[in-house]
């Protein structure tokens, strides 16, 4: 599978303090990667040098062939890098159409009738026709999790980065954003997921990938990987 998305000895320092030390990653073309790990581990620091957000301090960050350590994330974005948030940031006192009409323009870079389809396919497939008029600031928490995703889907990603996206719903409701999500895969998108619920991860993902102290401690078959007496010890605290 050729790589899309992919980290180089990737590492990331804030003064004093090792966020990310030597990290290697990578996604290929339409796989679904997850990352899981202890609070403090770096998942969403990486996902963050993968966006743009952060730039890192040593190694390289390269998609579609080439270096973009150095581009931000308005410039990713436009290449194809789409991401949701763990807390979502909807912009309030717009309606769902105009958030995502906002994506597709800034972010994705579409203009006219083109960010017009792209926000009414991401309106469909997030489920959230319905609420096309709704403010922002109106929504539960299942329904901002969705604009979340529906904005990310709206710039028309390549690879998709996911946040801990499931947190805080019900099981009915975290069975609703799977099935979005494995749509979103049969699409042939690219998925990053940071999540701490398992189960969710499992009925999506190909390749599980577990990070501990700002290093990759475990990478590949989810189930073999959830079965590593390292990443037991470090992600359940059970030696």
């Amino acid at each position: 599978m050729p790589e899309l998305l992919s980290a180089a000895g990737v590492g990331l320092r804030f003064g004093a303090l090792t966020v990310l030390d030597g990290v290697d990653f990578a996604v290929g073309e339409g796989e679904a990667v997850g990352i899981v790990g202890p609070n403090g581990a770096g998942k969403t620091s990486l996902l963050n040098v993968l966006a743009g957000a952060y730039r890192p301090t040593v190694g390289a960050v390269r998609y579609g062939g080439g270096e973009v350590s150095r581009l931000d994330a308005a410039e990713r974005c436009r290449l194809g890098l789409g991401r949701s948030h763990q807390v979502p940031r909807p912009f309030l006192g717009m309606s769902v159409i105009e958030n995502l009409m906002t994506a597709a323009t800034h972010g994705g870079g579409f203009s006219g009738a083109e960010a017009q389809v792209r926000s009414l396919d991401a309106l469909a497939l997030s489920g959230m026709t319905p609420l096309a008029n709704r403010r922002a600031e109106t929504l539960g928490l299942l329904d901002r999790k969705r604009l979340e995703l529906a904005r990310a889907l709206a710039t028309a990603p390549q690879v998709l980065l996911l946040d801990e996206i499931g947190g805080g719903l019900t099981d009915g409701e975290a069975a609703e954003l799977v099935s979005i999500i494995r749509e979103i895969r049969a699409r042939g998108v690219a998925i990053v997921w940071i999540e701490h619920i398992v189960h969710m991860l499992l009925q999506v993902i190909d390749r599980l990938v577990c990070m501990d102290a700002g290093r990759v401690i475990a990478n590949g078959e989810p189930r073999a990987v959830l079965a590593d007496a390292g990443v037991i010890d470090a992600y359940m605290g059970v030696a």
